[in-house]
């Protein structure tokens, strides 16, 4: 009978098409590259910036003066060995002359190469330039003119000189470690705490709106025509108290540097800049652009560009799609992650095993089939046929009627993950003591009959979750006839074998895997199950409701109405996902993620749906905040709604080209608390950092989490960006580019 549930239940598998979509509008996409100098570690102990009217990039380091030409990799030294040593400022003037503030004087670019200005032997730690000619300040004094024609002035402010900039007129501004200066036709200093934030002032810079930015220890102080106007600290967004340098972007936004990393604010809120993804090291001393907009950054390390380009969700879906082809599928078309031979470069990728290789290949399966249904591109629906005999040969492999491997990995290899358990028994008392459930596996890996491949047991529920999930996407959306009969009889096989073991998934050995259970008389009735028995009993419903769609099988549909009414399953899965500290994992909300599907798209009794839709609301009230476009998606195309917020979105345009594990490490800022919510496991930011201040998600991971990433060990797959970018365009969610 066709009733309004079933309408809905409809609705849900085609597309929304009164949804609003978000128009797929050009968007700016920053990336990083690296630009070491050439020579010793203190060649890239980098202290200055600039960038001349040529668009080549001055580094000033300890070892002298460096430029590189626009367009080039290499840079080439300006000061000689003779003059090697520390350069303290930089400067491109308005006639395009770049000067050099050195340890021994003052230098300035001319026809022939370098040339000292005469009469400025001693060190110049600051530059700029007025309607007087150029300015240079250091601990001896102040010095003004041009070309060899400069005249001397005693300082009238400490010593310890950070930094310098013009004002109107020959008016200028003096940084120090002990005030700031401003140098006019009355000399004012800058000291009290009623003048400024910190006497200990490292950069200052003009704003867009005119106003004068002072960075120092402690902050940033603002004035406006001399007058102290307002205020920014650890409170209002910066990262720590150490600014080291300020600039203004050819955009008006405002560019911090710190000792952790690049703050920025555009006129409203706070972003970062920081750890390996963004920076050679987050010890900022210099920021300068070019007319790309391109941001030079001087590190402790070397020279770090942040480059600008504007780009389409579409072109970013291409982009992470060739990727995901180069470097992240393996025979047998298995699609995850791959291991770097030398950290942060990925060139020398490898090809690497992991135990969710079975999940989130579903993952990619899932996200050929929407791609394909979208699009009807001949390639998606190749990629996805590949996708689904991948994971159909991690069951045929173990010749077993239904059990299914992790993963697969050719013979040949010498290196995997979990080789297997080798424990004394006082290590094996020990473990049973820390996790009484845990099950010693000696031999995890098994050669294939015909001896080409490992395969790899101890299949866990989330493989089982993420294999059905993407079987129902693939039968539904790209499967031809003929394939469509494949997958019956491959998920028949599976789901009989889960059904005749006990409602367990049986290893080789005959008793069920670690995690592979959904027996009633374990989640009711075993306190050792409990934390599982939401979860395990809503994706047992939704394997049973999977196989009935696909088969016609009434078998199937009478195990799956005992479990929800007979074993009180129904009571399980009403409030399925935990909000208890010591139980809620971000692994059990990608799971129900993944389960949901196959409740909520083929359940056509209203009395059921209704349970289901009440679980989905109880699990989606505890990840709204999570801005994941994966659980906002998921939520609002079986529920039939519009997306709940724009967060989820700005999530696939803010997460960067950039897949590599890098490091991020948000432990150290000061503007924000460590807390231990929402979960109790892993320290947590007290806020929700954007996808670009964060290490590469994958949606079991904790996106709260204070540190991620491996050290630039790995590069991730984009399936996590893919999946729910193409699930946006079927459902209508997100616009066809124009």
């Amino acid at each position: 009978m066709l009733n309004g549930i079933g309408l809905l239940v409809i609705s849900s598998v085609l597309p929304l098409a009164a949804v609003s979509g978000i128009p797929d509008v050009p968007f700016v996409q920053e990336r990083h590259e690296a630009y070491l100098l050439q020579g010793a570690a203190s060649a890239n102990d980098v202290r200055t910036i600039a960038v001349d009217r040529e668009g080549r990039v001055w580094a000033g380091t300890q070892e002298g003066a460096f430029c590189l030409s626009k367009g080039e990799k290499a840079w080439t030294r300006v000061t000689s060995e003779a003059e090697a040593g520390p350069v303290f400022d930089l400067y491109a003037d308005r006639a395009g002359v770049v000067w050099v503030g050195a340890w021994d004087g003052l230098y300035r670019m001319g026809a022939s190469g370098l040339e000292k200005v005469k009469g400025i032997d001693a060190p110049i730690a600051a530059l700029c330039e007025t309607d007087a000619g150029m300015v240079a300040v250091g601990p001896d004094g102040i010095w003004q003119g041009q070309g060899d024609a400069f005249n001397r002035a005693p300082l009238p402010c400490a010593q310890s000189i950070r930094g310098a900039l013009a004002d109107t007129g020959v008016n200028f501004w003096i940084a120090t470690g002990n005030g700031l200066l401003f140098r006019g036709e009355q000399d004012r200093l800058y000291q009290s705490e009623a003048d400024i934030l910190s006497s200990d002032v490292r950069g200052i810079a003009r704003a867009a709106d005119g106003s004068l930015w002072a960075g120092g220890l402690g902050g940033i102080t603002v004035y406006r025509d001399g007058n102290r106007t307002g205020e920014f600290t650890t409170h209002d967004g910066l990262p720590t108290v150490q600014v080291q340098c300020v600039a203004c972007a050819p955009d008006g936004v405002m560019w911090v540097g710190t000792s952790l990393g690049i703050a920025r604010y555009d006129g409203k809120t706070w972003s970062l800049r920081h750890d390996r993804r963004w920076l050679l090291d987050n010890d900022v001393r210099d920021v300068a652009f070019d007319a790309d907009g391109t941001a030079w950054v001087a590190t402790a390390k070397g020279v770090s560009a942040i480059k600008r380009k504007q780009i389409t969700f579409a072109e970013k879906a291409d982009y992470f799609e060739h990727i995901s082809a180069e470097r992240h599928t393996r025979a047998p078309w298995l699609v995850e992650r791959c291991r770097l031979r030398t950290p942060g470069d990925p060139t020398t990728w490898e090809p690497e095993d992991d135990d969710n290789d079975g999940q989130y290949t579903a993952m990619y399966l899932a996200m050929e089939s929407f791609r394909y249904a979208v699009t009807k591109d001949a390639e998606a629906r190749e990629n996805a046929k590949k996708a689904f005999e991948a994971l159909r040969f991690l069951q045929t492999v173990t010749e077993t009627p239904g059990f299914f491997a992790r993963t697969v990995v050719p013979a040949t290899w010498t290196k995997v993950h979990d080789p297997g358990d080798t424990l004394t028994p006082q290590e094996w008392a020990r473990q049973r003591i820390e996790d009484p459930r845990y099950k010693r596996v000696e031999k995890r890996w098994r050669p294939s009959k015909d001896g080409q491949w490992l395969w790899k047991g101890d299949t866990s529920s989330d493989e089982a979750t993420g294999h059905f999930f993407g079987y129902g996407y693939y039968y539904d959306f790209a499967a031809d006839d003929a394939q469509k009969e494949v997958v019956r009889r491959h998920v028949r096989n599976i789901m009989d074998y889960i059904i005749d073991g006990g409602y367990v998934l049986k290893d080789v050995d005959g008793t069920h895997t670690r995690w592979a259970v959904w027996a009633p008389e374990r989640l009711n009735g075993d306190p050792n199950w409990a934390a599982e028995r939401g979860v395990n009993s809503a994706e047992i419903l939704s394997f049973l409701k999977t196989t009935y769609h696909m088969t016609g099988d009434e078998k199937y549909q009478k195990e799956y109405l005992r479990l929800l009414r007979d074993e009180h399953y129904a009571d399980n899965v009403r409030h399925a996902k935990s909000y208890a500290l010591a139980w809620r994992t971000h692994i059990d909300d990608e799971l129900l993620a993944l389960a949901y599907p196959g409740l909520l798209r083929y359940e056509e009794d209203p009395v059921i749906h209704a349970l289901y839709r009440e679980s989905l609301d109880h699990w989606y009230a505890g990840l709204k905040g999570d801005c994941s476009p994966f659980s906002d998606l998921i939520y609002a195309s079986l529920a039939g709604v519009p997306l709940a917020s724009q967060e989820g979105i700005a999530f696939l345009r803010d997460a960067p080209l950039d897949l590599i594990n890098w490091t991020m490490d948000n432990s150290k800022r000061e503007d924000l608390q460590l807390v231990r919510a929402p979960e109790i496991e892993p320290l947590q930011t007290s806020r929700l950092l954007p996808a670009s201040e964060r290490g590469v998600v994958r949606w079991d991971n904790n996106p709260w989490a204070a540190i991620g990433g491996d050290g630039g060990q790995s590069e991730s797959c984009a399936t996590f960006w893919l999946l729910p970018y193409w699930m946006g365009r079927y459902y209508g969610y997100i616009q066809a580019p124009k």
